[in-house]
């Protein structure tokens, strides 16, 4: 069951991360991985700022979609379109 959620959160967080940074539309597997992915960064990046957004499924969902703008911003540095 918490695979389930996992992913349900994940798919959200990167919906509402590429939503939220307009860039190249990735698909539901790749918000889903980007969303997964960011939950840690922004975990790991609003930990170190010493804020924390809440510990139910909004505060996940706002961790993991402030941890996937980081994500695409980094991405669009990385691979930019010419």
């Amino acid at each position: 069951m918490e695979l389930i959620v996992t992913i349900i959160i994940g798919a959200v967080a990167g919906w509402l991360g590429s939503t939220i940074y307009k860039g190249t539309s990735l698909g539901i597997l790749g918000n889903i991985i980007v969303g997964i992915i960011g939950s840690f960064v922004g975990s790991w990046s609003l930990g170190k700022l010493g804020v924390s957004l809440g510990a139910g499924w909004v505060g996940a969902i706002l961790t993991g979609a402030i941890g996937a703008v980081i994500i695409l911003f980094l991405l669009n540095l990385i691979f930019k379109k010419k």
